[in-house]
């Protein structure tokens, strides 16, 4: 049976549940190539450059509602196919109903093109669509009323529609737009109070151009609600002394804005930058969500990055009276240059009953994580696909790992509650810190009823500073400071992890920020962390379900693997050497630990260590074969080219075709003279690949012998 989809819009909140209680193997396996871009270079076309089709859908059919990012974006795209994804996704983004086949947005904005190509482009050279009657009518739709002021010899014709506003767009609660003929010819131009006047509706004035209340009189004469309108187009507003609206300039303003104040267009930047790296059932379907990340160190050597991700939508399958939705985390860390230092990925699968599912209707849900990572300088990527509903979600953030001796301050975390954890810790879970689970969202918000909860560490204190410095907690609503407090680090019962709470029930609605600061004797300031959060005036905030995965709590061989992968991702082969063998002599019978151990000794050239490393496992049954090309390519370095032939065929026999591993066969038959073998093993690589030209010199080389 095809699932059904339930596509449900989530509220702000979080409340602890953990939906998945079994503890997970931490992945550790590192990608060693990834594709994902870090920037975006994707040169830009013109316009006039893109095939009929899509010339037309940019300039004629969404020119008023696309907004200046996604028409960059579209600009970027390289093929049909993708600019066919991108407009699937654009109005995918202005469904009002996402789950249902019908698109009521897209549906009625055609017919609104359709009406103003029939009924505005009669008096004008132009189609309808580039009139200003047929823009308005594009962007506001169909008005409540008009009024029509066309059969008086003493002023232009006019025509005013009236409509209701929307204040989150800028607008007053009702309000006209006025058009008009200029000199009483053409077709329908804007009316502005501002740029026009009285002055330019009247036939026969011929008074100063410059005396908008001569004007106003003037045509008062002819028609009251006419002259009220040709000075403001907000109904009930006083214009000061016949002076006309600047109020009304600012709405006509604001109507422009209206079609990219209703769409979040992050997609498009994100659609561009994930093109080429999620399925093409996924790039149209960019669901919004919002993110939090800090660093945790959680052993007396190792950082660890935790990190929150909160998707604005949950679409979960139905079959029968059961409800779920499965989860693809892809997580990728690089360096400044844009190197893949770590990646890992991770599954989550999630079944709901009836009663779950109108719980978290009401609520967010919030996948959370954590890794352990090197020192240095980093942008993280994290990638969240739903493939039950082929949406995607994502985040990038800068991360700072500082060297182990530094002085260092953790970023300012804010909870909205605290619990103790039992000693000793058998698990790591995200966003836990020694004795503490913190619980915590990425919008900081807050009600009177809670207690504001603040955490961070201070790693690296000089013993001057335990004896006599302090930790300054400064509280300020907007930019006004409404307490501070001191707290003597010498007395503080943990000199690492500074937890303090601050009730809230005294504190009125409003922004607020928390700065905390490490002072020194003298009172200088040494280290400071802020953070901002909001206090709401409701009765409580829904807080979302919490799905993650517990780590082991030991400085396990596992994490020792992972720091090391990481350091000799970075080329820092003397850290790596020395974490990847302690792992691998504590079991060298693992096959994981010795095949990283073997690829720092490769590239530090230790080829024989390699081949006493890895060799044990050729007559074992293994499901990762990539040990066999580490062998290959040392036995080849070592020139024992017929070994290395061997290890090659066998990891061809258990992996396929792979190109690369061809041209090295080929090239131990040519340094072993066996030329016709050779010249074979290469026609076959260019089977594969004919545009190899430095493989066809080679061949024309041989043949010559």
């Amino acid at each position: 049976m095809k699932p059904y989809l339930l596509d449900i819009s989530l509220g702000n909140g979080y409340n602890e549940c953990i939906l998945m209680k079994k503890i997970c193997l931490f992945f550790f396996f590192l990608a060693l190539f990834l594709s994902i871009p870090l920037e975006t270079t994707a040169s830009k076309k013109k316009s006039k450059d893109l095939n009929e089709k899509y010339r037309k859908w940019l300039e004629e059919e969404v020119v008023y509602i696309i907004s200046p990012k996604e028409k960059d974006v579209f600009l970027q795209l390289n093929s049909d196919k993708e600019r066919d994804i991108f407009i699937e996704a654009f109005w995918k983004q202005r469904d009002p109903t996402p789950g249902t086949p019908e698109n009521e947005f897209k549906e009625e904005h055609y017919l609104r093109v359709g009406y103003a190509n029939t009924f505005f482009g009669r008096e004008s050279t132009r189609p309808g669509w580039k009139t200003d009657r047929g823009r308005i009518y594009i962007i506001l739709g169909k008005p409540i009323d008009i009024d029509r002021y066309e059969s008086s010899d003493e002023h232009y014709p006019v025509i005013t529609w009236f409509y209701q506003g929307d204040v989150k767009y800028g607008l007053p609660p009702h309000f006209n737009v006025a058009f008009f003929k200029k000199r009483g010819i053409g077709e329908y131009t804007l009316y502005s109070p501002v740029r026009d006047g009285p002055q330019n509706l009247l036939r026969n004035y011929h008074g100063d151009s410059t005396n908008y209340d001569a004007a106003y009189e003037e045509l008062k004469k002819i028609d009251v609600l006419l002259a009220q309108t040709s000075l403001t187009l907000i109904p009930g507003e006083r214009p000061y002394l016949g002076h006309p609206s600047i109020a009304s300039e600012t709405m006509m303003a604001n109507i422009f804005q209206i079609p990219r104040k209703q769409v979040d267009d992050l997609y498009a930047e994100k659609l561009l930058r994930y093109k080429d790296v999620v399925e093409v059932e996924y790039t149209a379907n960019y669901v919004g969500s919002d993110y939090l990340v800090t660093l945790i160190k959680d052993t007396p050597d190792i950082f660890f990055v935790h990190f929150s991700v909160d998707p604005r939508t949950l679409s979960v399958g139905s079959y029968e009276e059961t409800y779920y939705s499965y989860f693809e985390l892809v997580t990728q860390l690089a360096d400044l240059e844009g190197k893949t230092v770590y990646q890992y990925q991770k599954t989550y699968s999630l079944d709901f009953d009836n009663e779950q599912l109108k719980d978290i209707r009401l609520k967010s849900y919030s996948i959370q994580d954590m890794f352990p990572l090197v020192p240095g300088q980093y942008k993280l990527n994290v990638l969240l696909k739903n493939t039950v509903s082929k949406e995607f979600t994502s985040f990038e953030a800068d991360i700072f790992i500082p060297e182990a001796t530094s002085l260092v301050m953790t970023p300012l975390l804010l909870a909205y509650k605290v619990e103790p954890l039992m000693s000793p810790r058998k698990f790591y879970k995200p966003f836990a810190a020694d004795r503490y689970q913190l619980f915590c969202q990425p919008n900081r918000a807050f009600t009177l009823k809670d207690d504001l909860v603040s955490f961070f560490q201070v790693h690296g204190l000089r013993p001057d500073l335990v004896e006599k410095g302090t930790i300054q907690y400064t509280l300020f609503k907007e930019k006004e400071e409404i307490l501070r407090e001191t707290v003597k680090i010498q007395e503080s019962e943990d000199r690492t992890n500074f937890i303090k709470i601050f009730p809230l029930r005294n504190f009125s609605p409003g922004y607020y920020s928390l700065k905390v600061a490490l002072i020194d004797a003298e009172g200088r300031e040494i280290l400071q962390e802020k953070n901002e959060f909001s206090l709401s005036a409701l009765q409580g905030i829904a807080r979302p379900w919490v799905i993650s995965r517990a780590l082991p709590a030991t400085h396990s061989m596992g994490y020792s693997l992972i720091l090391g992968n990481q350091h000799l991702n970075k080329g820092q082969f003397k850290e790596a050497r020395v974490l990847l063998e302690s792992v691998y002599r504590r079991n060298p019978s693992n096959l994981q630990y010795a095949y990283g151990f073997s690829r720092v000794l490769f590239l530090l050239k230790e080829y024989e260590e390699v081949k006493n490393v890895l060799q044990p496992f050729l007559s074992s049954t293994q499901e990762n074969h990539e040990f066999l090309r580490l062998l290959g390519q040392s036995s080849q370095a070592l020139k024992e080219y017929e070994a290395a032939i061997q290890h090659y065929k066998n990891y061809l026999s258990h992996t396929g075709t792979n190109l690369l591993i061809l041209n090295s066969i080929g090239e131990c038959y040519s340094l072993l003279g066996k030329i016709e073998e050779a010249i074979a093993t290469y026609e076959r690589s260019l089977e594969i690949d004919p545009n190899q030209q430095v493989i066809k010199e080679k061949i024309r080389l041989l043949r010559k012998k």
